[in-house]
């Protein structure tokens, strides 16, 4: 099974974050880095890194 990648816009839709947002967490270490796609510049983020990241970022209950 191969890895989704997914383009800037769905990882937008998917975290509710812009561009800005998103570049401004890589920088500081705090969202998964893009993997550069052949042929370009372009860049994609695996689906995987990306739902583990949104995972982590729900609130923790309460004990």
């Amino acid at each position: 099974m191969t890895e989704q990648l997914l383009r800037l816009p769905a990882v937008q839709q998917a975290t509710g974050y812009g561009r800005s947002s998103i570049y401004a967490l890589i920088k500081r270490g705090a969202f998964p880095q893009p993997v550069k796609l052949a042929g370009g510049g372009a860049v994609a983020w695996r689906s995987s890194d990306v739902q583990r990241w949104i995972a982590g970022q729900q609130p923790k209950a309460a004990a």
